[in-house]
């Protein structure tokens, strides 16, 4: 069952990205007209970038584009494809450089363009602009066949030094296990996992640190120096802090207690209880943060608090 994350975008062209580690989004939309949609590396604006534009030109027109530069790649009479009184269901696909957009429902894209450079692509955006808002539901798949190649770990980094094996990780062999890597002062390690985004879309990265006698799993946020912990109510920077790297990036909705048989297990409370990753939508961002399963929530630290919520995603092996 596919993660399904609600976007609302204003009237101003401006991204909301989020990390993907399969090679297609499905998602349904209701806006008036320019729903825009962004293939990226990165969670922001940069080249290599292919944008796919919906009901452009006051919804008569789809177009894909690349590096925000015309002429347009490709170009297709669409009228009245979007409506602002009702959701329409679409999906985009991106498959060695081919990048194709369809209508829900529907096998064959009315839109497809084959990029002579192609790109890692981990992350989407979305928005809407010349006179338009948008409400988004958007699909995010439980699971990837294959991680994103920007993110994968190099051969044989389980040696770099500092490597320690996922705490109470599942028997070697299993993929996707990941290692926790020491780092510190906003060190990024090579093969980091990114689990969400900041508000002002910086990436964050799965994270954990130690305080109080627990190792609690919580983000990276590189600008900042340091590792946030949530512990006690409260936001808990740490300069030192250990970094997962070349693990999974498989999220599964759910609630309460109901944590999944097998989640990838982060860390532990101070009183020997297993933490899990988790991370939630809140303030324009997504958040990695712990999972205790005691407390039927998943906390997060978030502008000096440590905030809990019922409803979250899991991080699965």
């Amino acid at each position: 069952m596919a993660n399904i994350m609600d976007l609302s975008t204003e009237d101003k062209l401006e991204y909301h990205f989020f990390p993907v580690s399969s090679g297609s989004v499905q998602f349904k939309v209701r806006t008036p007209n320019d729903a825009h949609i962004a293939l990226t590396m990165g969670p922001q604006e940069s080249d290599p970038m292919i944008e796919v534009f919906l009901g452009g030109w006051g919804n008569t027109k789809s177009v894909i584009r690349r590096n925000r530069t015309k002429p347009e790649k490709v170009e297709i009479e669409t009228p009245n494809i979007l409506n602002g009184g009702e959701f329409r269901g679409f999906w985009i696909r991106w498959d060695s450089g081919i990048i194709s957009a369809g209508r829900e429902g529907e096998a064959i894209p009315f839109l497809s363009w084959a990029d002579p450079e192609p790109f890692p692509i981990a992350f989407v955006g979305v928005c809407t602009g010349w006179g338009a808002t948008g409400t988004w539901k958007i699909e995010v798949p439980p699971s990837a066949p294959v991680a994103a190649p920007l993110y994968a770990a190099p051969p044989g980094y389980p040696g770099y030094p500092g490597v320690t094996p996922a705490f109470n990780a599942p028997p070697q062999g299993l993929a996707g296990i990941g290692n926790w890597v020491d780092a510190s002062a906003g060190q990024i390690p090579p093969g980091a996992v990114v689990g969400g985004q900041d508000c002002n879309g910086e990436p964050l990265y799965v994270a954990r640190a130690q305080h109080e006698g627990a190792l609690i799993p919580g983000k990276l946020c590189a600008s900042h120096g340091c590792a946030f912990v949530p512990w006690g109510g409260q936001e808990h920077g740490k300069p030192e802090y250990q970094v997962l790297v070349g693990g999974p990036n498989n999220w599964v909705r759910t609630n309460g207690s109901n944590v999944p048989p097998g989640a990838f297990p982060g860390g532990q409370s101070e009183d020997g209880e297993p933490l899990f990753v988790g991370r939630v939508n809140h303030e324009g961002s997504l958040t990695t943060g712990k999972v205790q399963q005691s407390h039927g929530v998943c906390y997060i630290s978030f502008a000096g608090q440590e905030l809990g919520f019922p409803d979250y995603e899991v991080l699965m092996p």
